[in-house]
């Protein structure tokens, strides 16, 4: 994903390698964040919750996975096994509006 198709209020915290540089304070952006985040996983592959955070390691740089990855699932782009040990994409994220309609 080329950093100018991202949304514009999402751009200054994405850098040139698209990696997330900094935890917006706004929510809305921080939802676009995750949504973003949630595309770098592959629809249908199983991750054990250490390939999740290494995963997202590779894609911020301020050193908070656990957040991440809670909002990930928090926010309804993943689900995951009730010990959370086992996580999955989602085919249509909660927020999705394709989602709500269902």
């Amino acid at each position: 994903m080329k950093r100018e198709s991202l949304p514009r209020e999402l751009r200054p915290f994405i850098d040139s390698e698209g990696r997330l540089v900094q935890w917006p304070a706004r929510q809305k952006i921080q939802r676009q964040a995750i949504h973003y985040l949630a595309t770098r996983f592959e629809e249908g592959r199983e991750y054990h919750e250490r390939d999740v955070n290494e995963l997202l390691c590779r894609w911020h740089t301020f050193g908070d996975w656990a957040l991440l990855r809670r909002l990930l699932f928090d926010w309804g782009h993943m689900d995951r096994e009730s010990n959370g040990t086992r996580y999955r994409l989602r085919a249509r994220p909660l927020d999705s509006p394709v989602a709500r309609a269902s």
